[in-house]
């Protein structure tokens, strides 16, 4: 299963740690999560960033709220269960 995290970018659902919302930007986030700054950040968004996506391999700014990626992903699951 994927999911659609913006701008025609498709993540593998099973890879993703995390989604945060866009308020950690604000803060020191890279020294709050650990491994985080070893990763690759792509920037998707063309304007605002809205939700940090993590996976395995990179960091996605995407400009997608993590409120609607969780609505996307309960929505994936619940499709495949019923």
């Amino acid at each position: 299963m994927y999911l659609h995290i913006g701008e025609e970018v498709m993540v593998r659902a099973s890879n993703i740690i995390a989604i945060l919302d866009r308020r950690l930007l604000q803060s020191d986030w890279k020294n709050t999560l650990p491994d985080v700054a070893s990763k690759s950040i792509k920037n998707i968004s063309k304007h605002d960033v809205k939700s940090i996506v993590i996976t395995e391999e990179n960091i996605y700014l995407s400009p997608l709220a993590s409120t609607t990626l969780k609505k996307r992903m309960d929505t994936s699951i619940e499709e495949l269960l019923y």
